[in-house]
């Protein structure tokens, strides 16, 4: 199982625009490309600072080709939707992992 980690920090005054847009677009459109098993959305608690709130989305694949596929066909279009949409009111960093058994 591979994870395909994504934090993202916010500026306050996006979250919940943010939050709405990730449940209700951006993953339902990234599951429809067939590629994932699951997704989860979590919040990073003991980080929030005044100004800015820390999540991440996990989203779960069944081979380093399916995340591959997803990189090279459909990660720059998903990825500036959110550029668009909220411009320089996030950072995010992501990370790809495997889960050992």
């Amino acid at each position: 199982m591979i994870i395909y980690n994504v934090t993202v920090k916010l500026e306050k005054d996006i979250v919940e625009e943010w939050i709405q847009w990730m449940k209700q677009e951006h993953i339902p459109e990234l599951m429809k490309t067939g590629l994932f098993v699951d997704s989860r959305l979590c919040r990073l608690l003991e980080h929030d600072d005044d100004d800015t709130k820390t999540y991440i989305a996990q989203y779960f694949l069944d081979s380093m080709e399916h995340y591959n596929t997803y990189i090279s066909e459909h990660a720059p279009r998903m990825r500036e939707k959110g550029l668009q949409r909220f411009g320089s009111k996030f950072i995010a960093f992501r990370t790809v992992m495997a889960v050992e058994s």
